[in-house]
């Protein structure tokens, strides 16, 4: 079975909001979602890298109150910059089919499942200490079934596991649909 790949739609007027440290990223990104603003964590173009390899996209005539709030939660950022021409930011979440199962990587992570049973067939990549816990943790179960990797993860590769198992959940409920 063939899966159209979605196509990534920017948001009208994007930006992205620069930072030197990767849990800055992680910190603006829950600000602001809680805040209700719509906001994307990414990776930015490697000519606007700041010394962190993540950036939050978004829409710049919200910037204003991004910026406030981030000053006023003391939330650390390096600039924020309009995205102009044919710049991108890079997709953090790529996705390949190896027939029964597939592999969904975000970033540096690895989730690998069986499309027709749902269950987590290997994790893989990562540096990060807490990366052997989190595999045997999710080893052997199925995705719906599986506790979330941010539940028990406290470090950027547990973050990006949980990307490529939020991801693998939905390509797992879009499998499912089509059956």
């Amino acid at each position: 079975m063939a899966f159209k790949l979605r196509r990534k739609t920017p948001f009208e007027g994007s930006g992205l909001i620069l930072f030197t440290r990767v849990e800055d990223a992680i910190k603006a990104e829950k600000l602001l979602k809680g805040a209700n603003y719509v906001v994307k964590l990414v990776a930015p173009p490697p000519s606007l890298r700041k010394g962190c390899d993540l950036a939050v996209e978004i829409n710049l005539v919200e910037q204003m109150g991004i910026e406030r709030l981030l000053t006023q939660k003391g939330a650390a950022y390096t600039e924020v910059t309009p995205l102009k021409g044919d710049m991108e930011p890079l997709d953090i979440v790529k996705i390949t089919h190896f027939g029964d199962a597939i592999m969904v990587k975000a970033a540096n992570m690895k989730l690998t499942f069986d499309k027709n049973t749902g269950a987590i067939l290997n994790t893989s990549g990562g540096g990060c200490p807490d990366i052997p816990y989190l595999h045997n943790e999710l080893i052997g179960k199925k995705l719906n079934e599986a506790p979330r990797p941010r539940e028990f993860g406290y470090t950027l590769c547990a973050l990006m596991l949980d990307r490529a198992f939020m991801e693998s959940l939905k390509l797992l409920d879009m499998e499912t649909e089509t059956i």
